[in-house]
Parts: structure tokens; C-alpha cells; sequence
């Protein structure tokens, strides 16, 4: 899979009299999960970090009434279905607006990745209809509509690099930058997140040696170090659901001799370049995709 985004693409440009919205995705450094909520949801931490993959949205106020929705390239539902859609729909309520808008959303980010393509959107459509009609809406009110739209979506309002709370909602900011290269491998295969956490074995003991490890980490500055830890608490359940991925893992760690880290619920698996590595990176994608026929994509630290 050939990475056509720049890495240096700003979020917003206006292209005629149309506005074109990036969407990044998000690679998961560490993700903890801890016990059952009320509500159904675990409580989890986790630390995101948006790179430079994305989808892309065109805006175009339309001539006739209402929300129309374009979907092109990689397979995403369409109409209604769409956390676009929804997105959009929310936005219009909450500011008491009729909507006349064409959106026309292009996906590069595969779904069910576990790479936040659809939160991200749905943040970007957010972000980007308030720009397009003058800021109606402030900060705060934001993150409320967010919160109705999904658990990771709030992450996408800012960052790029956050540790995210709660059920993935509440999120604070990590000021330091960290500047890394990615290489991302993504398996034909789809895991339910669902289904993954009904298949978690949620253990408090090791929840709390991998917080505070990381919580020290994160202090100091060291945030190169977390990722090496490769702390997914769904990566078990995960792999225990279908075992290719757990044997592409052991695979790729061979062709690369890195950790190699799952991306949220799966099933995207990632390596962190250092510079010495990244020299390689030509080698590691034709060994993957020839020996492990799986396509990869080499993405940086977003800086937005």
C-alpha cells in the first residue's frame, strides 16, 4: 500500500470554493484496560498518537437542501450509516441550522484497522463545517457533540499525541513532541472490537504495573520508551480470537528483529523506526508483502 498523503499536509485547504478536510489516523503507544463500567464500557488509559495517513473530505455548500454524502476508495457505508453522516446531522441540529452541503469523504484509512478512521472523520466533519460556518460552535461545546459520536472521537479535536481516559473520552494532552517513523502492516483481517473485549480477561494486577511504569515514563520525557513496552492489554484477546495475527507478529519480528506493537482492538500491527532502522524500511515492505503477502505503509508522527 503506497502512503500518497505528505507529511507535512496541513488539515484544512480551501480548494475553489470548496473546502478539503484531512482526517489522520491514530496508532495506540500503550493501551490499558481496566474494569467494567456501568455503562458497559471498561474503563481504559490509553496513549494516542495520530500519524500521517488520512482520509479526506471536500465540503461543498450545496444547492439543494439537505446532507449529501459522496464515499470513495477504500469501502466505507453509505448515507445515514456513516458516522459522517451522523456527524454532520448533529452539527446542523445543534446550531438549528438547515443543512445544504455536499461531502464527498475519500477513505485511505482501512476500517476496523484499529487506526480511528471513523472517529476521526467524524471529528474532521465536526471541525470543519464549524470553520466553514463561521465558528458557531465553541471548544467545549465541541467535545459534548463529540462524546455523542464515539468513545475515540474527542481525541481528534486536538493532540497529536494524548493520553485518553474514561471509555477513550477524556483526554489531556501530552505537550512533548514526539517525532517517530512508523511502519504500519495491515493484515486482510477484521476482528470485532466487541468481540474482543467479551474475550478479555481483565487483570487490575498487571493494569497497575504497566500504569505506573508509564505514568514515570511520561514524566521524564521518555515517551520512546513506552512504545518499545508494546503495553496492549487487548492484544491477547485479540489474538487468541484468530491466531494469523498472532503469527504475523512473530513474523514480522523476525524480518525486523523490532517490537511489534497491535494498534487498538487490532488488526493493524506496527513498528517503530529508529533512524538506523528506517534505513531499512525498503527491505522490511518487500519482505512482508512477499513472504507474509500482507500490504504495509511507512507513516510519521502527525504534527497536528
Amino acid at each position: 500500500m503506497e502512503n500518497n498523503n505528505l507529511k507535512s499536509a496541513s488539515q484544512f485547504e480551501v480548494i475553489g470554493n470548496a473546502l478539503l478536510a484531512r482526517a489522520p489516523a491514530k496508532i495506540n503507544l500503550s493501551l490499558l484496560v481496566a474494569d467494567k463500567r456501568p455503562d458497559g464500557y471498561h474503563n481504559i488509559e490509553t496513549i494516542m498518537a495520530k500519524v500521517s495517513l488520512y482520509d479526506e473530505l471536500l465540503f461543498e455548500i450545496g444547492k439543494a437542501k439537505g446532507i449529501e454524502l459522496v464515499c470513495g476508495g477504500l469501502w466505507s457505508p453509505a448515507g445515514k450509516d456513516n458516522l459522517v453522516y451522523k456527524a454532520a446531522d448533529l452539527f446542523y441540529r445543534y446550531i438549528k441550522k438547515e443543512p445544504s452541503i455536499k461531502m464527498t469523504l475519500t477513505k485511505n484509512i482501512p476500517a476496523g484497522s484499529g487506526l480511528g478512521g471513523a472517529s476521526s472523520d467524524a471529528a474532521t466533519v465536526l471541525l470543519a463545517l464549524n470553520k466553514l460556518h463561521g465558528q458557531p460552535v465553541n471548544n467545549d461545546e465541541l467535545y459534548e457533540l463529540t462524546r455523542q459520536l464515539g468513545s475515540d472521537v474527542t481525541f481528534f479535536l486536538n493532540g497529536p499525541l494524548a493520553v485518553c481516559t474514561g471509555r477513550g473520552e477524556k483526554v489531556e494532552k501530552i505537550g512533548k513532541t514526539c517525532r517517530f517513523e512508523a511502519l504500519l502492516v495491515l493484515p486482510d483481517v477484521n476482528i470485532s472490537t466487541k468481540k474482543v473485549y467479551e474475550n478479555l480477561k481483565v487483570d487490575l494486577g498487571l493494569f497497575s504495573s504497566f500504569h505506573e511504569k508509564i505514568k514515570s515514563y511520561i514524566s521524564s520525557g521518555r515517551i520512546d520508551s513506552i512504545q518499545k513496552m508494546c503495553a496492549n492489554m487487548l492484544a491477547k484477546p485479540c489474538f487468541d480470537l484468530d491466531n494469523r495475527l498472532a503469527r504475523l507478529q512473530v513474523k514480522i519480528q523476525e524480518i525486523t528483529k523490532l517490537p511489534v506493537c497491535l494498534s487498538g482492538s487490532g488488526s493493524t500491527l506496527f513498528v517503530i523506526l529508529e533512524h538506523k532502522d528506517y534505513r531499512n524500511k525498503d527491505f522490511y515492505q518487500r519482505e512482508i508483502k512477499n513472504s507474509l503477502s500482507c500490504d504495509s505503509i511507512i507513516v510519521f508522527n502527525n504534527e497536528w
